[in-house]
């Protein structure tokens, strides 16, 4: 038994040593052969044998062999599962808690007890937004935090400047989305809707509506009412 004990210590050793080394020589090839690559931030295997995960610059990914010989771009699919490996991949990567969101840049509309909580990236001029808020409207005893992305055009980002410097910015966005009423000029400090683009490019939030949920759970793309009801019955901070 003590011989069995020592063996098996031996061959993780060497099982450690071995995944090391391929690291490491994925990290110094990968280097010296394309040096415009940012840092490498973490090296993984992958459930593909050979094929080796490279993540750069927190949240994008590529892949490699055991030498870095080779460097892959796109999306790994487990067509057992029917699975986007990378999707689910970047996903995590990408998770934002609901607590780390940086609410005074936003405004929340308040539904009956207002005891649930969701967040929405949301560009004024954007069509599926508006779709997702005349939707969003059937939903009972919740606080949506609403944060201005625009990320469309110039005349988002104006439109997000009158909204946010508007009085009352939830009717007025509301009046907007929903009604079709142009929001009024206002003027104002709207250093809020710059910083919620740039938290946005971070947090690789590339469209919109994109919604977080009070556990974390993200959903890009306008869903119907049936949709919002059942996350926030699931969502648990």
């Amino acid at each position: 038994m003590k011989l069995l004990k020592t063996c098996l210590i031996a061959a993780l050793a060497a099982l450690s040593f071995a995944a090391l080394a391929q690291e490491a020589a994925i990290r110094k090839n990968l280097a010296e052969r394309l040096p415009n690559l940012p840092a490498i931030d973490e090296v993984s295997k992958t459930p593909m044998p050979g094929v080796f995960e490279v993540r750069v610059n927190q949240s994008e990914i590529f892949y490699t062999d055991a030498e870095g010989n080779y460097l892959i771009q796109g999306s790994m699919i487990d067509t057992k599962a029917r699975v986007d490996l990378t999707e689910q991949r970047l996903d995590k990567l990408t998770a934002i808690a609901f607590k780390d969101l940086p609410l005074k840049d936003a405004f929340t509309i308040v539904r009956g007890n207002g005891k649930r909580k969701m967040a929405v990236f949301e560009d004024p001029n954007c069509g599926y937004c508006k779709r997702f808020e005349r939707d969003l409207m059937k939903i009972d005893n919740v606080t949506v935090h609403v944060f201005l992305y625009p990320i469309l055009s110039a005349d988002s980002g104006e439109k997000s400047r009158h909204i946010w410097c508007a009085k009352d910015k939830g009717k007025t966005f509301l009046d907007w989305m929903v009604r079709d009423v142009t929001p009024p000029a206002a003027t104002c400090d709207a250093a809020a809707v710059a910083r919620n683009f740039e938290f946005g490019k971070k947090a690789r939030i590339t469209g919109t509506p994109t919604i977080i949920f009070a556990d974390g759970t993200r959903v890009p793309g306008a869903i119907g009412a049936d949709r919002i009801e059942k996350q926030l019955a699931e969502a648990k901070p």
